[in-house]
């Protein structure tokens, strides 16, 4: 099974979460989910589905994602870019393979940026005109956050190993962790204290230990 998180970058608190069949498609899955219009959407290559961005552009919702190293496409046209911006190209692009030509996908934005400490570069793409280049690589940055989350309830909600092996005390164990840490971003929320997540869980559980004695 594979747990599909939909993290609000707002305030890195999950918008929605579901628990899949490991052998599904990550982006059937977000098919079946209603995102805001405006809304923009960082996901990795796993769910790089063009079907997928022709059905968000036609929602209102955005996407900046890593285009595939495969992929076949023509310049439509070619954006000035800043020299000193980290940013290589900025060029509005089509894809011409004969899949897509059949699906008669939109045009979409093509992003080459070198990061500037590791040199390499990345390719993004987005259905987002406006926004600046170093705007676009800044979004995709922050799918780093997914990462991060995922390594934060694994290392504080005991979820590295499963107490039960069926489907049901696999997903009830995973709910128990999203509600776990969700009443923990609302105690730090409420009470406007200045410290983390894991700080305030620690103080609790020093308080429940005390409690029993």
């Amino acid at each position: 099974m594979k747990l599909q998180i939909g993290l609000d970058l707002r305030g890195n608190l999950p918008a929605f979460a579901t628990v899949t069949e490991s052998r599904k498609a990550d982006s059937e899955c977000a098919k079946l989910i209603a995102l805001p219009k405006g809304s923009i959407v960082v996901c990795d290559r796993g769910y790089n589905d063009y079907s997928w961005y022709k059905l968000l552009t036609g929602q209102g919702v955005f996407y900046v994602t890593r285009q595939r190293g495969n992929a076949t496409y023509e310049v439509i046209e070619r954006r000035a870019v800043s020299v000193h911006s980290g940013v290589i190209s900025d060029a509005v692009i089509r894809f011409n393979s004969h899949r897509s030509r059949r699906k008669d996908l939109p045009n979409v934005r093509q992003v080459v940026y070198q990061d500037a400490q590791t040199q390499r570069e990345y390719i993004f793409i987005t259905n987002h005109f406006k926004l600046s280049t170093q705007t676009i690589a800044a979004i995709y940055k922050q799918r780093w956050q997914v990462e991060l989350f995922f390594k934060w309830i694994k290392q504080n909600l005991k979820i590295k190993s499963f107490l039960g092996t069926s489907k049901n005390a696999v997903m009830t164990q995973i709910w128990i962790a999203m509600c776990v840490y969700l009443l923990l971003a609302f105690i730090k929320f409420s009470h406007q204290v200045a410290v983390s997540q894991q700080q305030i869980l620690r103080l609790l559980a020093l308080s429940y230990a005390a409690g029993k004695r």
